[in-house]
């Protein structure tokens, strides 16, 4: 297990490695002009010139990455452009409104998914289970951006159940965190389905069932511990989802997190801010990853780490 960790922690580097790459790459292709941002529309060429000059942009497109490595190794992520502050300052003070949204995205996604998944296993065959896969199925396919808008729309707007953008109260987590979760719930309601119809199968629930145990102590004791070990092992891949969803469903609802400041750094081509937002995504999906593959086995012994 040691030696997995060691190599599995060096492959993580490396794709970290090659993620800042290839961002750098696109921004430095990229036709936008930060130093025309910076100096505004009226701002002459000679001006232009000067602010590139000073931030380095003129440099070669290698000379400008081992800078940005060389700063990233000593925990320096650089200066937003526009905002002049320190890009590790800014994330810091977006970060724990995303991490809470991001929690309560996968509690919603879990109540729901999972709630779905064992209903429908045990309707199998039935009306009730073939409209639950169809809401499944929709959940999954439905853009987040359009889904935003219409939870946004039919339940803010229309309703006024919850208001229509910001931060702060529990009321303000539902429609963000709804967003998010239908469609992490409509994947883990379709295999919590297929896991439990396994379990069923099993030779222990007819063990149960011979004893005289009620359905309801067969599935609550012996179905659902058995079904849930693949659903918990997949959370960690789950932050994957939720760090591609969440510049979209910020921007939507307004929330104050690292999605929405990424957001407003592509518009303004604050390439320090992307790339540091770029960053910490990207460690956060690999760390989700990593724990999966490490828990993964603990979990169901079925699984082997190579």
């Amino acid at each position: 297990m040691g030696g997995y960790l060691v190599r599995r922690l060096f492959e993580s580097v490396l794709i970290l490695l090659g993620i800042t790459f290839v961002t750098f790459i696109l921004l430095y292709l990229v036709p936008a002009d930060p130093a025309r941002q910076i100096a505004g529309r009226a701002a002459t060429a000679e001006t232009v010139a000067n602010i590139r000059d000073q931030l380095g942009l003129n440099d070669p497109l290698f000379v400008q990455y081992w800078r940005y490595l060389s700063g990233l190794a000593q925990g320096d992520m650089g200066r937003s452009y526009l905002q002049r502050a320190e890009v590790s300052s800014l994330i810091a003070a977006r970060l724990p409104a995303s991490l809470m949204l991001m929690v309560s995205a996968i509690l919603t996604e879990l109540a729901i998914g999972l709630t779905i998944g064992v209903v429908a296993a045990l309707r199998r065959n039935r009306p009730a289970d073939h409209g639950l896969m169809i809401f499944s199925f929709v959940a999954i396919s439905a853009p987040q951006f359009v889904l935003g808008i219409l939870l946004l729309y039919v339940f803010a707007v229309q309703l006024g159940w919850f208001p229509i953008g910001g931060y702060g109260t529990w009321a303000h987590f539902v429609l963000p965190s709804l967003t998010l979760g239908l469609l992490g719930a409509g994947w883990y309601s379709r295999m919590m389905r297929s896991s439990m119809i396994e379990v069923l199968n099993q030779d222990l629930v007819r063990t149960a069932r011979a004893k005289g145990l009620s359905k309801l102590r067969i599935v609550t004791r012996h179905v659902m511990p058995n079904a849930i070990l693949p659903i918990i092992a997949m959370i960690g891949i789950d932050i994957g989802l939720f760090m591609s969803g969440i510049v979209v469903v910020e921007s939507v609802f307004g929330w104050p997190g690292i999605g929405q400041l990424a957001w407003q750094a592509i518009q303004r081509v604050d390439i320090p801010v992307i790339m540091g937002v770029t960053m910490v995504s990207a460690t956060a999906i690999v760390l989700g990853n990593l724990l999966a593959d490490l828990v993964a086995p603990l979990i169901d012994p079925r699984i082997k780490t190579k």
